[in-house]
């Protein structure tokens, strides 16, 4: 099996569930998969959009998951789970029902038009970065520093707070 950790983001409330519930219902339907593990759940946290700032804030969150499922197949599933609960890709860092990303996918780098992993952007993003660094302090991209030093050097702060703590 391999560990995967999955970026999990909300800032439109649809007509059922809050940003919050629909992180909760992202992590439900993760947890279902029959190849899918979760191990481990870290706080919400509210941040500050990235891109356009007339948007309202995000929830987000980090989940570790062990799978036996392809690199490929897994981000399929999780757009499906975004689709399933009004995921609309209307323009980049838009506002979004659901955002599911897959963060690492054990050691390795992959690169197609469709995924890129380790995720680009995620040793310069604290909304990535505190939530890696509950659920696994040991946690180190490829880049060979941990998330805590990388959180030192992040310039992204637009963490506003911690929601609550680890569900599982």
């Amino acid at each position: 099996m391999v560990i995967s950790y999955i970026g999990l983001g909300s800032n439109i409330a649809r007509a059922s569930s809050s940003p919050k519930e629909q992180l909760e219902i992202a992590v439900d339907a993760i947890s279902v998969h029959p190849k899918i593990s979760l191990e481990k759940i870290s706080s919400f946290y509210q941040s500050s959009p990235i891109g356009p700032k007339d948007q309202p804030d995000y929830i987000n969150a980090v989940v570790k998951i062990k799978t036996d499922l392809d690199a490929i197949t897994l981000l399929r599933y999780l757009q499906e789970i975004e689709n399933n609960n009004g995921r609309e890709r209307k323009y980049r860092w838009g506002p979004r029902t659901l955002d599911l990303d897959i963060l690492t996918f054990g050691n390795r780098i992959i690169r197609t038009e469709c995924l890129t992993v380790p995720h680009l952007e995620m040793e310069n993003r604290a909304f990535v970065l505190r939530p890696l660094l509950e659920i696994d302090p040991n946690f180190q991209p490829l880049s060979g520093h941990s998330s805590a030093a990388l959180l030192e050097k992040c310039t992204d702060q637009g963490i506003v707070k911690r929601l609550r703590g680890p569900i599982v």
